[in-house]
């Protein structure tokens, strides 16, 4: 469907904003809120948590799907704080945009937080009787409003929204009437792509569980259905094949290398230094963290042992237990890793590899980890990891079985990602195209649906 437009626009003399219709005026946030209660920010000290208290809101309470993670976590301060300050109290219909480093959260404040409070990362809209407070959200909510809040909050060190960049924010405003067809029209389109995109994420979760169900059962169970089982004597594990070996991990693999040490010093330009955080998934992730160390720290730092490719990475902290194959040797590695590969003629890396990734070995690793912010296992404790091991024939065979299920699975949870992608560019188009007055929809009925080419084009 073709997406009607007003007949007439003018220049709105904001270039985020550029042509509006030529009824709307063009103003600042701080022009459509109640003159009785500006814009302003919360508690600057909340105190400690007071269990009969008034509720505040930080910025961590905040979803980035606008609303509250969930209520029933708000911390409280007692009421002589939130007395002193009344001026940041918040009524239903207010709104609530989070300030400061973590800006851009928005939210409606629903009737079951009336009366509560915010703290200094929090500031309250409250939007005046003439304008629409979800009309308002929807403009907050927009590509527009982002655009001028990042032109304004500094470097890329420290990048902060205040008060003021806030309060100046242009938004364009039709009047009161036309600003709730617009709000109810975002409320009830968004709500239709927000439900195709919690279906495409339920997928996404489905197929990383069938992914981790293959591996699982592949490494534990082996590829034959009618192989005789015994018991393995570990409760963890149940019945594996009776042909597989059990034992400790070191059994089977060559020497470990720890990269423990110093941190060294980082260069824009050097050799890439593969970090804890890089690994993940059963493969090195560049784009992850990128961190360079120069030739010298590289060769300090690899002193232990030269990466070839095969290697096994292991990580022992912050992640635990996340694993991945080298697939090239220029790179240096980091602590909290270590390096190994399988014993010639006894383990199959790929094979270890997946063993590493099942349920069951990832829950033995947390029975061994220790640690209260980070839980870590030292390299003295691998030995402690039981392990199975098929034939090394049946290990190929069970490894390249799960290279090719897996890659079906990722094929599939790609395009569900590529699907989630393409309805959030829907879904942020058509909100500005909306309060922009790119897209006429006073007189939408609400079975119609905007079609994504529709409004991009739009816009």
């Amino acid at each position: 469907m073709s997406l009607p437009r007003y007949p007439e626009y003018k220049d709105s003399g904001v270039a985020w904003l550029g042509e509006v219709p030529r009824h709307w005026k063009v103003t600042q946030l701080k022009r459509v809120v109640d003159p009785a209660r500006s814009i302003t920010y919360g508690i600057v000290q909340a105190g400690a948590n007071v269990e009969d208290g008034i509720p505040y809101i930080r910025p961590a309470d905040m979803s980035d799907e606008c609303g509250i993670l969930d209520e029933t976590n708000l911390l409280k301060t007692s009421i002589e704080i939130a007395t002193s300050y009344v001026r940041s109290t918040i009524k239903q219909g207010d709104l609530v945009c989070s300030i400061g480093p973590s800006f851009g959260k928005l939210m409606v404040v629903p009737h079951t937080l009336d009366g509560a409070n915010l703290t200094q990362g929090t500031a309250r809209v409250a939007v005046s009787a003439e304008n629409s407070s979800k009309y308002v959200f929807w403009s907050l909510r927009s590509v527009t409003s982002f655009s001028q809040w990042e032109s304004s909050v500094g470097g890329a060190t420290f990048r902060a929204l205040n008060l003021g960049p806030l309060a100046e924010t242009y938004i364009s405003a039709p009047l009161l009437e036309e600003q709730q067809a617009i709000a109810a029209f975002l409320d009830r389109e968004t709500g239709k792509i927000d439900a195709l995109i919690a279906e495409q994420r339920r997928l996404a979760e489905l197929l990383a569980e069938k992914r981790q169900a293959v591996i699982s059962h592949a490494v534990t169970k082996g590829l034959n259905p009618n192989a005789r089982m015994k018991d393995s004597d570990i409760e963890w594990l149940g019945e594996v094949p009776a042909h597989w070996e059990i034992g400790g991990l070191t059994r089977f693999i060559g020497p470990v290398v720890d990269y423990r040490g110093r941190t060294p010093t980082k260069v824009d330009e050097g050799i890439f230094l593969v970090t804890a955080r890089n690994v993940r998934g059963g493969k090195i992730d560049y784009d992850a963290s990128q961190e360079f160390v120069d030739p010298e720290s590289a060769a300090s730092l690899l002193a232990r042992g030269e990466p070839e490719i095969g290697d096994l990475l292991f990580t022992m902290e912050a992640p635990l237990g996340q694993v991945a194959l080298i697939d090239r040797t220029d790179i240096a590695l980091a602590q909290r890793i270590v390096k190994f590969r399988g014993m010639p003629k006894v383990m199959q890396n790929n094979f270890l590899l997946y063993w590493f990734m099942s349920a069951h070995c990832q829950a033995r690793l947390e029975t061994l980890a220790t640690g209260s912010t980070a839980l870590g296992i030292k390299a003295s404790k691998l030995g402690m990891i039981e392990c199975l091991v098929p034939p090394l024939d049946e290990q190929t065979t069970i490894a390249n079985y799960i290279d090719r299920e897996t890659a079906k699975l990722d094929t599939l949870t790609a395009e569900a990602n590529c699907a989630i992608a393409l309805l959030q560019e829907r879904r942020s188009a058509l909100i500005s195209a909306a309060v922009t007055g790119k897209i006429d929809v006073r007189t939408l009925a609400p079975s119609s649906q905007a079609g994504v080419g529709d409004v991009l084009e739009a816009a």
